[in-house]
């Protein structure tokens, strides 16, 4: 059953939703369905025994204590019948946005595909498909709620269970677990901050390895293992984020724009927002005015 670990890649907002879930609990002899194609994830969650399951090529012995991401998209069956009692709980969810399953290093959904379906850049959980349960959500009690709320009025838990579960979600992103220890998730944090706070300001390389006391190969390793982008890269999309609710939102002349983002002139502006956007500033102006 061994085989490189492999994390399932979720593009968010809109964030994934749950759907339903239970417990289930087998005794020595009982085993997992198989079952083919479900189209939404199966999140197992084995609170005791081991549960021997498979996934096309892949198979796992889930342990207490660990969790399993069933994809919705595959075939998945029993490797072999418990060999002791077993009790998990099952949270089923679904996503509208982008997901990639990858062995390795992170991988990020295209920012212009999610940007023109979602309006908004996306932000990448990125969740183990088998490891451990961690210790602040096995702590927190948060699976046993939501089952207990799965067993009332819809209408009144609806808004409870999606938070409970977007809750368990953060716990289980790597990216949030690193944030307590990881350096590079703290360098492209403190980076993002800094940009964002600075966009309209001339900016280079070295301003930014200056201002943040690091060397900037070190800063943009930090931003592409976090973010997926450069420090470069993430502040032309912020400034152009930036110009675009200028666009919106004031009668600020072209050129104003371009100085108040940061752009070194409006003709590179355009140029950028062209590219970017697929229109000219002025003519995205136009298309929302009357």
């Amino acid at each position: 059953m061994a085989h490189n670990p492999s994390y399932i890649h979720l593009a968010a907002p809109p964030f994934p939703y749950f759907l339903e879930g239970d417990r289930t609990l087998y005794q020595p002899g009982d085993q997992h369905p198989s079952r083919s194609r479900m189209g939404k994830f199966d999140l197992l969650l084995v609170e005791q025994g081991c549960l021997f399951i498979g996934e096309e090529d892949k198979q796992w012995a889930v342990p207490a204590g660990h969790t399993l991401l069933l994809l919705p998209d595959r075939y998945h069956y029993s490797v072999k019948p418990c060999e002791e009692t077993t009790s998990f709980v099952w949270l089923h969810f679904h996503t509208v946005g982008e997901w990639i399953e990858a062995e390795g290093e992170p991988v990020y959904a295209s920012r212009e595909h999610h940007f023109q379906q979602f309006l908004t850049h996306p932000y990448t959980i990125r969740v183990p498909q088998f490891g451990p349960l961690p210790d602040p959500l096995e702590r927190s009690g948060q699976a046993e709620l939501l089952l207990q709320l799965n067993r009332g009025r819809r209408s009144s838990a609806v808004w409870q269970q999606q938070r409970i579960f977007e809750d368990m979600l953060r716990m289980l992103d790597l990216a949030q677990q690193d944030t307590g220890g990881s350096p590079a998730a703290e360098i492209a944090e403190l980076t993002e901050t800094y940009l964002r706070n600075h966009y309209s300001e001339p900016l280079t390389n070295i301003s930014l390895a200056d201002a943040l006391h690091f060397h900037y190969n070190y800063l943009a390793r930090c931003m592409k293992r976090v973010y997926g982008l450069t420090p470069m890269e993430y502040l032309t999309d912020y400034r152009l984020e930036q110009a675009k609710l200028l666009l919106l939102k004031t009668e600020i002349p072209i050129a104003g724009i371009a100085e108040r983002t940061g752009f070194e002139s409006t003709a590179y502006f355009s140029r950028r927002f062209a590219h970017k956007v697929g229109i000219s500033p002025l003519r995205f102006r136009k298309r929302y005015s009357r």
